[in-house]
């Protein structure tokens, strides 16, 4: 099941569900958002209208073939906590910063303001308890995460990224995935490791306690 909440009446809702749980069929999506199929099919034809997302058939024995649907590049863009324009470019101008010691104290910057902003409102005493409510933070803002306990419970637990906050950004350069690996790390007061990643092939994001 997706970890979206998403709205019935809204076109946004169908693109977070999409965004968060890969393509989708109409049966799929109609469960999911708990509307009729042919509510459905009004809401990706004008989605489909708006190059938000495409389709491609999926052939399943005989008969005429199902319809998968996904978000385009422009819908990934439209969802979700994508940086803006702004964000991409201020990200690249860092990057050209030749002074290593003034990039490292920029970074350092701007990562003690995320941190001022966020660390006081995770909560619990445990590492799981602490994953849960960032996750619960980070969803607030439209990014889903989820909290994996594997078993036996012995073993630690894992934070999963669904989506990428940055896409973009993360594609130009990849320095932005090292710098979330820390930024979660110093949220829950864990180091964590990037164990798997979406752009590497995997279909999520997942941090582990190192």
């Amino acid at each position: 099941m997706s970890t979206v909440t998403v709205h019935p009446s809204s076109d946004s809702g169908l693109l977070e569900l999409l965004r968060a749980g890969g393509p989708m069929g109409v049966a799929e999506l109609s469960t999911e958002i708990a509307v009729t199929p042919t509510a459905v099919r009004q809401r990706l034809g004008r989605l489909l209208a708006e190059g938000l997302v495409e389709r491609e058939p999926v052939r399943a024995g005989r008969g005429r073939p199902r319809h998968w649907y996904r978000l385009t590049p422009k819908g990934v863009h439209f969802t979700g906590s994508n940086f803006p324009d702004l964000a991409v470019a201020l990200w690249q101008a860092v990057g050209h910063i030749e002074d290593f010691e003034l990039r490292r104290t920029v970074l350092r910057r701007a990562l003690k303001t995320l941190l001022d902003r966020y660390g006081k409102q995770i909560e619990g005493r445990t590492l799981i308890e602490r994953m849960r409510s960032l996750a619960d933070l980070l969803a607030q803002r439209r990014v889903p995460f989820s909290v994996e306990v594997p078993e036996p419970a012995l073993q630690r637990p894992v934070l999963v990224a669904h989506v990428c906050p940055y896409p973009e950004l993360a594609e130009a350069d990849r320095t932005i995935c090292a710098m979330e690996r820390v930024l979660l790390s110093e949220l829950l007061g864990e180091n964590l490791k990037m164990t798997c990643c979406r752009l590497d092939g995997d279909p999520d994001c997942q941090f582990q306690p190192s």
